[in-house]
């Protein structure tokens, strides 16, 4: 399953995107200044919410299109994502980073950071490479 590694690498191969510190020091992944997935540990309130269903281990804020996106994606595989209350009304999930597979987590990497990054440049980073008219 996938590791902060995998996401760093992940992250890498995606245009003009760095890795600064968050809140608390935590990393968080932007391009152009706009994060698109995050470190995000449960606080004391978030525990006290979800009970016996806090999960332990790393946890990933991931940016998704719309909170239709983040339905589905809760609805789909409530053992990898989730959210808190915190999150109500805001177009993220939060990803058990153990449980989710590093195909997955690069589709959900990429979508996330086409929904961040400016308009002409995820063009640019979707348009094939086309050869040349000889």
């Amino acid at each position: 399953m996938a590791t902060w590694e995998d996401v760093r690498r992940i992250a890498a191969t995606l245009p003009e995107t760095s890795e600064h510190e968050s809140y608390g020091g935590l990393p968080a992944w932007r391009v152009r200044n706009k994060a698109f997935v995050w470190e995000r540990p449960l606080r004391e309130a978030d525990r006290s919410v979800l009970g016996d269903d806090a999960p332990d281990g790393p946890i990933l804020g991931a940016r998704v299109p719309d909170l239709g996106a983040k339905e589905a994606l809760l609805a789909d595989d409530p053992s990898v994502y989730f959210t808190i209350p915190h999150f109500d009304g805001y177009p993220a999930v939060l990803v058990r980073l153990a449980r989710i597979g590093r195909s997955e987590l690069t589709e959900l990497m990429v979508e996330a950071w086409y929904d961040r990054a400016p308009k002409r440049l995820a063009a640019a980073y979707r348009m094939p490479a086309t050869p040349s008219p000889e």
